[in-house]
């Protein structure tokens, strides 16, 4: 029988389909080698379809006839985790000489393109768009009608082989009309909207993002330095970018204490990029001559309750000491597609987040009162909702970049996740305050940060470090089993919370919240009894967003993700539950849960009768009080 025309085309075009996705020969990823790539390649971003929030991105990479790989990054330094956005990435078309070549994605690294050059052809030309969130559930937010947040690791494909340190790139911006920006990367020339910016490494060009928007404001952080410092504001609105007399002291002073504290610096220039937005997804990122923070509209113009946030820049901006200068050895990675490994994240996290908080109280960004409230929110975690630790340990969490991502938990009080951060933190008070207790208060972990972090001042080369090499300096500075001291409370099942009293201070607990905590609530839109019911309540629709493992909710039957409905028959309130909790605790009678998880209603009864608990710090009679001279400014 005869096929019709219509079938003998049908066939056709199933067979070209089914020829396009035959299997191949895969071919190899070439792995970065010490050698400069020839040439300079130039990649122009289109970043000014703001209503769309698309990023239209060229390159022209000088080539070589054969076989090249192009990768898009996928480890992103202080993400510490394989979360290049390539689900963002479309439209990717290859050409060489008006012509368009044949790409093929590599089946096993998703993030690697192949490509083969045709002899005679020195130069590609690559375009593909960077499709950004829309909202935020489909990730974090980076384009608004006002600002953007350019990360150029989302827009940029480089050349497999070579470190990316050899790669020298010439980066360029186009912006809306009028919009203004801010970042570590040197201007060389401009043409109305768009800017080209000095070539440099590609890897330097990934650490140094861009803040832009319509309302803009560059605050100078050091007037008159030889090595200046700035803070580039980009708001929703140009009257969050008021900025009081004492606001602008205490920033200033921010830098001064970080001088005091390093006694180096590790960057020819330095840049806080703020966003000041309830529109632009929040950030804190750390880069060597700049960093990533994003804070609500009224950091400055509230300033009263934009206490919580305002130990980002202090932590932010030690990482370019602890992180980026000085960096964990299996985390220096020779290019964005070698994977990194997190075995010392509680010294680049742990801490940075230490001295994000001793610097923000030595500034003057919190009180001392603030931050003493603030460690007992961690001491209180440590000591109460880390029931986890039953079967995992600081160490092991610090691979939790790789496993969850940061994505949401069910029981993240018993699964654990990067607590690598706030447990580091209260290791890290655990050796400051040993080294004050061993030398009689003559040697500190400030003596420490200026003998492992304020070496090679003016240099900005990483200089990688080991286990080994924190245990040198610490043994410098007072002889010690320091390598057994940070194992103990690395790999044991139970949370390092000896420092605490070495400094003077005890963990209590009382029915008043501090400020802080109530400035944690309103920050996280949540109603916080953890202490007591071990329940923690979104502001918006009572959904049960934290329930800790084993607590009194938990026990009586509460899932996590569940909704409260009412409380002892009467519809939630947050007050109406602090009311009932503080009943229970001269009555007899549990308190009555009305819970909705998914269509199904129940009641549960909470046999809980110890009333609210709030943590707060208090003074140990008779010892040194060590965390008050911790906190002091440096003179």
């Amino acid at each position: 029988m005869n096929a019709s025309p219509h079938r003998v085309l049908l066939a056709a075009v199933l067979c070209a389909a089914a020829c396009a996705g035959a299997p191949r020969a895969r071919a190899a990823v070439p792995a970065p080698a010490d050698t400069p790539y020839p040439g300079t390649l130039k990649l122009a971003v289109d970043a000014s379809d703001v209503a769309r929030r698309i990023f239209r991105v060229r390159e022209e990479i000088p080539v070589q006839p054969g076989p090249l790989t192009l990768l898009y990054p996928q480890w992103i330094p202080g993400n510490h985790s394989p979360t290049g956005p390539l689900d963002k990435f479309a439209g990717l078309v290859v050409s060489a000489d008006g012509k368009p070549l044949p790409w093929t994605r590599d089946p096993l690294d998703v993030y690697a393109f192949h490509v083969d050059v045709p002899q005679g052809v020195g130069t590609l030309a690559v375009e593909f768009q960077y499709l950004s969130p829309q909202d935020r559930s489909q990730g974090r937010v980076v384009m608004t009608p006002d600002m953007l947040n350019l990360q150029w690791n989302a827009v940029a494909l480089y050349p497999a082989g070579h470190d990316a340190r050899l790669i020298t790139v010439a980066p360029s911006v186009t912006l809306p009309e009028g919009w203004q920006f801010g970042t570590a990367l040197e201007v060389a020339s401009r043409n109305g909207a768009s800017t080209t910016f000095k070539p440099v490494p590609f890897a330097t060009l990934i650490d140094s993002p861009m803040f832009a928007g319509r309302h803009f404001k560059r605050v100078d952080l050091d007037p008159g330095a030889q090595v200046p410092v700035h803070l580039d504001i980009v708001a929703d609105a140009p009257e969050a970018l008021a900025i009081k007399p004492d606001q602008l002291a205490i920033h200033r002073a921010l830098v001064r204490q970080a001088y005091k504290l390093f006694g180096a610096r590790h960057y020819d220039h330095y840049d806080f990029l703020l966003a000041l937005s309830d529109n632009l997804s929040g950030i804190g990122l750390e880069h060597h001559r700049s960093s990533e923070n994003g804070v609500g509209p009224g950091y400055f113009t509230d300033w009263a309750k934009s206490a919580p946030e305002r130990d980002l820049l202090a932590h932010e901006y030690t990482h370019s000491w602890n992180g980026k200068f000085r960096r964990p050895a299996d985390l220096a990675t020779p290019n964005f597609n070698v994977p990194m490994q997190d075995s010392l994240l509680w010294v680049y996290e742990g801490q940075t987040q230490y001295w994000g908080y001793v610097l923000a109280a030595r500034s003057g960004l919190w009180t001392a009162e603030q931050t003493r409230d603030a460690l007992a929110s961690v001491a209180a975690t440590y000591a109460d909702n880390r029931p986890g630790f039953d079967w995992r340990n600081v160490q092991d969490t610090t691979n939790d970049p790789i496993i969850a991502m940061r994505r949401p938990l069910p029981f993240r009080n018993y699964q654990m996740s990067e607590d690598y951060y706030s447990a580091g933190q209260l290791i890290w008070l655990a050796v400051d305050t040993e080294l004050r207790e061993l030398t009689r208060d003559k040697r500190s972990l400030d003596d420490f940060a200026r003998a492992f972090f304020g070496v090679d001042d003016g240099v900005w080369t990483v200089k990688t470090y080991t286990f080994d090499d924190v245990v040198a300096t610490l043994d410098a500075l007072a002889p010690h089993d320091w390598a057994g001291f940070l194992r103990q409370r690395l790999d044991a099942h139970a949370p390092p919370l000896d420092g605490l009293a070495r400094a003077g201070w005890k963990l209590v607990y009382t029915d008043k919240p501090s400020a802080m905590t109530q400035g944690y609530e309103t920050e996280r839109k949540v109603a916080d009894f953890t202490y007591s019911l071990g329940i923690v309540v979104a502001n918006k629709d009572g959904k049960l967003v934290d329930v800790r493992w084993d607590g009194p909710a938990f026990k009586a039957g509460v899932p996590s993700g569940a909704t409260l409905v009412a409380v002892d028959g009467r519809e939630y309130k947050a007050e109406r539950l602090k009311d009932a909790i503080t009943a229970a605790k001269t009555g007899q009678a549990p308190i009555e849960l009305l819970i909705k998880s998914a269509d199904s209603y129940r009641t549960v009864r909470v046999d809980y009768h110890d009333g609210l608990k709030y943590p707060h710090l208090e003074r140990i009679p008779g010892a040194p009080d060590r965390l008050s001279a911790i906190l002091a400014p440096r003179r």
